[in-house]
């Protein structure tokens, strides 16, 4: 359907014809006509009053300015409703990209990776099965930080995600600080339910605010909060004197990230492989979202490059008809030159 967004904006068309009709002309002060063939004319003679203006200029003019107007009135082509599905829930994923997630304790397509590459992965696939969610990013190290506020937008969220880098927030973990700054961007919202995914491989060892108080918090907004815990229990590492096994994951904090999801009447896991991770997120994915109302959006369209780029070519054809008028005397003058020019050429 097309519609018009600004419609008034029509009821100035006469706006030139008014001018013209009730603003006076400007006082110009011009010489005399100057006449030196007056003494030539003779009584009796007449002079040829001047043709009148041909209407096609106008009528170009008038159709510019029209189309002008329509530009501006914004024409939309607006499309047929189409819902979108909602579910009222805001979730935030929170990652931890701190030096210890450098760690290569994980198997991904038969081959070791790190630990941020592995939560990278199996995010990316969390994130395409939540079209309904308004999702947001938080990446944290020594400090924590919105990467992404909470959007729909889940491309660009995911890009973002696999721009990460460890160490950009710093080397060490500061947990409260990630759950304080996802308390305060979920307060701002109005969702039925309001979720912060916690993941990290360690301790709180950074930071202003104190895990377990920032968790209290969180449970007076009734914000609920889901921690995982992330890293292998056993990793073979090679060195001069031999393989040995040792425990990658002897700093990860289980009991504190029990204590914060407790408290929030959240859910604590334990991930030590992509497999793990992988089977942890579809159990979130499967948590059942709160009813809202749906909602219908018309998509639209925007028209008004149509009739201003018509405008313009349409302005072009004055200057461009003025440029090729030709002067009735001087083709005469042309043709009488180029027929004297060749009676010359005969007579040699």
């Amino acid at each position: 359907m097309l519609t018009l967004e600004w419609p008034w904006l029509l009821l100035l068309l006469p706006l030139p014809w008014l001018v013209h009709r009730w603003v006076p002309a400007a006082a110009t002060e011009q010489p005399a006509l100057r006449v030196p063939f007056f003494a030539e004319l003779q009584p009796g003679t007449r002079i040829a009053a001047p043709r009148s203006r041909s209407w096609q200029p106008k009528l170009l003019l008038w159709l510019i300015w029209g189309l002008l107007l329509l530009s501006a009135a914004r024409p939309l082509w607006v499309g047929a409703p189409q819902p979108i599905a909602l579910s009222g829930r805001d979730l935030l994923l929170a990652v931890d990209i701190s030096g210890s997630m450098a760690a290569e304790d994980m198997q991904l397509d038969d081959q070791g990776v790190n630990r941020l590459v592995a939560v990278k992965a199996v995010l990316s696939e969390f994130i395409q099965r939540r079209p309904a969610d308004r999702l947001g990013l938080i990446l944290f190290g020594s400090n924590a930080y919105i990467q992404t506020p909470l959007t729909f937008d889940h491309r660009s969220l995911n890009q973002l995600l696999q721009e990460a880098q460890i160490g950009f927030a710093g080397e060490q973990t500061a947990i409260g600080d990630a759950i304080g700054l996802g308390i305060k961007r979920l307060n701002k919202t109005t969702a039925n339910s309001r979720v912060l995914i916690l993941l990290t491989d360690g301790a709180n060892t950074a930071g202003q605010v104190d895990p377990l108080e920032a968790a209290k918090m969180a449970a007076e907004q009734q914000i609920k909060i889901y921690s995982l815990g992330f890293g292998a229990d056993e990793m073979l590492v090679r060195s001069l004197f031999g393989a040995r096994k040792v425990n990658p994951s002897a700093d990860l904090d289980e009991a504190s990230l029990k204590e914060i999801a407790h408290t929030t009447q959240g859910q604590y896991f334990r991930a030590r492989s992509v497999d793990e991770l992988e089977q942890i997120y579809q159990r979130l994915d499967a948590l059942e979202p709160s009813q809202q109302q749906a909602q219908l959006i018309r998509p639209q369209q925007a028209l008004f490059h149509w009739p201003l780029g018509l405008a313009l070519l349409l302005s072009l054809v004055i200057p461009l008809a003025r440029a090729l008028r030709l002067n009735p005397r001087a083709m005469t003058g042309v043709t009488s030159g180029v027929a004297s020019r060749g009676s010359s050429r005969k007579g040699r």
